[in-house]
């Protein structure tokens, strides 16, 4: 079972943002669609560039501004090339208005 560690405020991630966190050394970004938040590894594995930092979020896809590769944040499972290995996914949710992620 996951360890949580609260990574900020609820408010830091408005509704169809991400944003990034540094979790016990690791980068990860959460996002927020519809309600839910989503947590992933910032980022992509085609070219490391950071996708909480001008991605673009469309339903439960975040695109990479580097080279467009897209990425489901449910999953991490890669959506559109050029990046063809999956980002890792972690467990995210609110409590008492903060944001919490299970690594």
């Amino acid at each position: 079972m996951a360890e949580f560690v609260t990574v900020g405020d609820a408010d830091e991630v408005p509704e169809g943002e991400a944003k990034a966190f540094d979790v016990s050394g690791a980068e990860i970004a959460v996002a927020r669609v519809d309600g839910q938040l989503y947590a992933f590894s910032d980022i992509c594995t085609h070219r490391h560039c950071n996708l909480a930092m001008g991605g673009e979020i469309d339903g439960t896809t975040i695109e990479c501004e580097c080279h467009g590769s897209q990425f489901d944040m449910k999953t991490g499972e890669v959506v559109n090339p050029p990046a063809t290995e999956s980002l890792e996914t972690y467990e995210a949710r609110e409590v008492d208005g903060q944001i919490q992620v299970g690594v």
